[in-house]
Parts: C-alpha cells; structure tokens; sequence
C-alpha cells in the first residue's frame, strides 16, 4: 500500500513512538504546518521525517543557507512518519511543535514542484503484529546490557533506574533512539523489519560502545592531554 506525504528532512532519525520536538523557522515548513494545521479534525496530522544523507536541510539561498551552488539533499529510503501534537505559534510567524513518529515507510519517489514543501510516494513497511518468542528472550538480553552501557554513560544510578517497555518492538526503538549512535546506525536499525533482528543488532551495537567506552575509561590521562603537544621536560 502506498500513499503521498509532506517529507521533512532532519539530520536525525525518528522511531515510531518517540517524541520529536521542531522550531519551524524556514517558510516552506511553515506552509507545511499551516496546512496540517487546517486539515479536519478527523485527519491524520502527520508528515514523513526522513534522515538526510548528503546536503543541507534548509532551502539554498535563504538566511540560514547563505552558501550558493551546494548540491541538492539527497535522502535515506526509510523514514517515520511524526504526528503533530502540539503547536506553538510564534511572533516572527514561525512555529514550535511537538511530534510523536507513528509509522515506518520507504521512500519510492521524492517531488520537489507539488508543493512549497517536499513531498514523497511512500510504501508502508510491516510492523509485528503478534507476540515473538524469539524476539521476548532477546529483549530481556538487551535490557541487561542496556542498563550496563547507561551505567557507563550516566554516572548517577537514579537516571539508569527508569522502567524500561517490555514490549520488544518498543523496547527495539527505544534503545535505537536513546543510545549514542551514529545516523548511519539508526538508519540501519529503522530499516530492519523483524524486531528479533533490530534487537540483534541492537546487542552488537551496545557491546562495541560499552567495550569503546570501558576502553576510553581505562586511559590513565584525559584524552583532550593526549591530543595535545607534548610537554617540556
């Protein structure tokens, strides 16, 4: 099943089910705000966020883009869906939103004349929809190394001790979007369609961090005086 929507291009990568908060600053998402904004009640309030894999993320030639002859933005196939939830007018007309991601997608085809905004053919990608066995025993695996890599990352125990979702598709996006990773390493994890294999991945990725950070740790100086010339005898 396909269906068209107003694309939104981050740096980042939104999960379904985490909140993403946007100062709307640019006039072409400012239309796109207006007109979801206008849309019936009933309507789904929603656009595509998709992560930004090479260019710049605000129109050539404006203010924030002063930079002339840079190469259009190219984009990751796979994005998210964000649901508008709350909006905040401003006085220079530009707008603060808050935003949940509801659902995967992958881009077919991008339109830049349609709209001031673009806006994109996009074809849903699968979700759950029923429990795993496999993917439960994986996800109790990744909640025990999750908490061991905040432990390295948080030195105070009540930031590490929040109730983590049991639900393994959940828990999935959740650890993607909160662990110190790279754009590339969440574009991947989007894309996965079998939670069992996000959650996999998911383990591969936070033994390589908490390993680099054990490593980081055991450096007996402060790295910033080890990049640093050395000094006089």
């Amino acid at each position: 099943m396909t269906a068209r929507l107003p694309v939104f291009p981050l740096g980042t990568v939104l999960f379904p089910g985490l909140v993403l908060p946007l100062h709307i600053f640019e006039e072409r998402y400012r239309a796109l705000v207006r007109h979801l904004v206008a849309l019936p009640k009933d309507a789904p309030r929603e656009f595509g966020v998709v992560a930004i894999r090479t260019g710049w993320e605000v129109a050539p030639g404006s203010p924030e883009h002063p930079v002339p002859g840079v190469g259009p933005v190219t984009l990751h196939e796979v994005g998210c869906t964000a649901e508008l939830r709350q909006v905040t007018e401003l006085p220079d007309g530009g707008f603060d939103i808050v935003t949940v991601g509801r659902r995967r997608f992958r881009v077919t085809g991008v339109d830049e004349e349609a709209a001031p905004y673009l806006t994109a053919e996009v074809e849903w990608l699968p979700e759950p929809d029923g429990p795993d066995e496999t993917a439960g025993l994986l996800a109790a695996r990744v909640i025990s190394v999750f908490r061991q890599y905040l432990g390295l990352i948080r030195p105070d125990p009540e930031e590490i001790s929040e109730q983590l979702p049991e639900d393994p598709t959940v828990l999935s996006h959740l650890v993607a979007a909160t662990a110190v990773l790279t754009v590339d390493d969440r574009q991947r994890l989007l894309a996965i369609d079998d939670t069992a294999a996000r959650l996999r991945a998911e383990l591969r990725l936070l033994n390589r961090e908490a390993a680099l950070l054990r490593q980081v740790r055991a450096v007996p100086v402060p790295l910033s005086e080890l990049a640093g010339p050395p000094a006089p005898n």
